[in-house]
């Protein structure tokens, strides 16, 4: 299995600290790294990545960490970064043509939420998102920032920002088949809208996108200075998964 990370983003509201946001010093290390070390628990060897911004900086960092993980490596360059990330997602079409995960390069997780994912089933013409239910009070989400899930029976109903009703929040860890790209493409079309959430609004309309409960597991989207440090202080209290 493949997996895809898209990485083409600028991270504005961390570019005083790192101007590549991938490779932001977390723990010692960039990153993308976190994201690297989860799929090489998870025994996912053949990696995808959607470059943008300062490309050649981040590239050149990830030839290396592959590398030394032993990990196979393509590049796709997003000429157009500054769309939402669902065209970055689409970008990668060509080269996925099996099941893949999509992975943040921004977000630091449990690798079990992967292995969790891997015993999931996933049906021809489906997508699969892993959830988190713990909606309130939740220490590493920001709510103004997170994207929102409403989940019945198993089935993602509605997904985005803005949404009111909701009852689950998107880790940003996906299990896809090809069939996103699909979606994708309708989305963008007929609605002008280039978000991943847009393309799985495509596939919630046709019971095509499914919900996984990460229950306890730990996941931190990284995207400003607060959310930076409450990563740092949760590393410093050391994991069993390091």
């Amino acid at each position: 299995m493949k997996a895809l990370i898209i990485a083409a983003g600028q991270g504005q509201r961390l570019s005083a600290i790192c101007p590549s946001k991938p490779l932001l010093p977390v723990g010692r290390r960039p990153l993308i790294d976190w994201v690297i070390q989860g799929l090489q628990t998870a025994g996912i060897r053949e990696v995808v990545v959607v470059t943008g911004y300062n490309r050649e900086k981040l590239e050149d960092h990830l030839r290396v960490a592959c590398s030394l993980e032993k990990m196979n490596l393509t590049f796709v360059h997003n000429d157009e970064w500054q769309r939402e990330n669902g065209l970055s997602v689409y970008k990668a079409r060509p080269l996925l043509n099996d099941p893949f995960f999509l992975l943040m390069s921004d977000h630091i997780f449990d690798p079990a939420i992967l292995e969790l994912m891997l015993k999931t089933e996933l049906k021809e013409d489906g997508v699969i998102l892993a959830v988190d239910y713990r909606t309130q009070n939740h220490l590493y989400v920001d709510l103004d920032d997170v994207t929102r899930v409403l989940v019945e029976e198993g089935k993602i109903k509605d997904i985005g920002k803005g949404l009111k009703l909701y009852n689950a929040f998107d880790t940003g860890i996906f299990l896809c088949q090809p069939v996103l790209f699909e979606a994708l493409e309708q989305s963008q079309r007929q609605a002008g809208d280039y978000s991943l959430s847009g393309g799985i609004r495509v596939l919630a309309a046709r019971s095509q996108a499914r919900a996984v409960d990460i229950g306890q597991r730990f996941w931190i989207d990284i995207d400003d200075p607060k959310a930076l440090e409450k990563a740092e202080n949760f590393l410093a209290t050391g994991i069993s998964w390091l």
